[in-house]
């Protein structure tokens, strides 16, 4: 009798022993930053190898449920569906498991694996065997097991969620260096005198956009101004965008003709974007002594410029940047400006602000925003138009993003 009991004492501290080296070895791996697959190996090694589990199969949650291990299993035995075989489990189960054709599965028992209320995996097991560690009832080594398997799947996670972490931190850090970047693009002051006035606002619908606009002099007599808007958003816009500004800013020196400005921009464009995407533009230069506006619109929305008594949509020009190869025809506005006339520069983003009926905020409500304005600032003008633009939206989010570029020709 004396026997019988040290030697099921004995058979105890055994398993116990082997259980506190399992969880010490699983430990150990994850403080030394173990990969997944090799907490996945330590995993198997403890439950095949010194639990002697025959068969044994690990789903695990992961936007979807999916088996993160398996060893002695056929491939045509990991058929369960986990939402409708297994979800309802709450417990350690024995189970006697079909699939749709009604075949059994070899498995007797399920394990899951809770954090509070969310199920995080599932584990099935057969064919065990727990004579070569001497114990009895299986039963006992289940708890154990589910211990085991809610540490390796929660450090898994952990990493993936480390990973994930540093990938967004990686991207916050992109953002803020394009964003950088891009305020970078933007004159550092714009014109304010008795001649010309200029002002402008930019709302980028993400923390980076495609929006551009610019006031170049090009002479003690004459500045060029423009606005741009890349098709698509984010970091890939700014940047094709920041490569567009370079672009423009060295060949506006280099010719007087707005058409083979525009023609040559288009070319470099479309070496840039391979045609993935394009640039709609427009450029306008004015001479201060002669009050002369020549422009080209390269499928911009058209300015608005309102001298007081009549409202011009500035139109004239050719298609958008980058969308074929060559540009043959290019047409060039040249007009007069009189005393006091204002020009307003915008990207879609205003126009295609929506309200909660689904109306666009359209570009007749901008044109009655510049009349009604017009004898403002021009700070005030672009003040307006955004309030206006803001009431009209209510709760409705941003489209794209927002620019408005406002001049006064005194």
């Amino acid at each position: 009798m004396q026997e019988r009991s040290n030697s099921s004492l004995s058979s105890r501290n055994r398993i116990s022993t082997l259980k506190l080296n399992a969880l010490l070895e699983v430990t150990k791996a994850i403080n030394n930053n173990a990969t997944t697959t090799d907490l996945l190996n330590t995993y198997e090694d403890i439950l095949k190898n010194k639990l002697n589990i025959g068969r044994l199969v690990l789903y695990s949650y992961n936007e979807n449920w999916t088996c993160m291990l398996k060893y002695g299993v056929e491939e045509d035995e990991l058929g369960i569906d986990v939402k409708k075989d297994l979800i309802w489990i709450s417990e350690i189960t024995v189970v006697d498991l079909k699939d749709d054709k009604q075949r059994n599965h070899s498995f007797e028992i399920v394990i899951p694996v809770f954090h509070k209320q969310q199920a995080l995996a599932y584990v099935l097991i057969g064919d065990l065997d727990d004579d070569k560690v001497e114990v009895s009832p299986v039963i006992k080594h289940l708890p154990f097991i589910q211990t085991l398997t809610n540490i390796i799947v929660v450090a898994i996670e952990n990493k993936k969620l480390y990973k994930e972490s540093l990938q967004k931190a990686a991207l916050r850090k992109e953002l803020e260096l394009a964003s950088q970047m891009q305020h970078m693009l933007f004159p550092e002051s714009l014109p304010h005198n008795d001649i010309v006035q200029f002002d402008a606002l930019y709302l980028p619908h993400q923390e980076v956009g495609g929006d551009y606009y610019d006031l170049i002099w090009l002479n003690k007599n004459e500045f060029a101004f423009s606005m741009a808007d890349v098709s698509g958003k984010g970091v890939p816009a700014a940047l094709l965008m920041s490569n567009f500004q370079a672009n423009l800013r060295v060949l506006v020196n280099y010719t007087n003709s707005l058409t083979e400005l525009v023609k040559e921009l288009n070319t470099r464009v479309l070496a840039s974007a391979k045609g993935e995407k394009f640039i709609t533009f427009f450029i306008g230069k004015y001479n201060i002594q002669t009050r002369m506006l020549t422009y080209v619109n390269a499928g911009h929305n058209p300015p608005v410029l309102f001298n007081g008594k009549s409202t011009i949509l500035l139109r004239a020009g050719c298609t958008g940047l980058g969308m074929i190869d060559e540009l043959e025809r290019v047409k060039e506005g040249v007009l007069p400006i009189s005393q006091n006339s204002v020009v307003l520069c915008y990207t879609d983003g205003v126009v295609e602000v929506e309200n909660e009926e689904d109306d666009s905020y359209g570009s007749d409500r901008l044109i009655d925003d510049v009349k009604v304005a017009h004898k403002l600032d021009v700070a005030q003008i672009n003040q307006n138009i955004l309030f206006n633009v803001i009431n009209f939206k209510g709760s409705k989010p941003y489209l794209d993003d927002i620019a408005l570029f406002c001049g006064k020709f005194l």
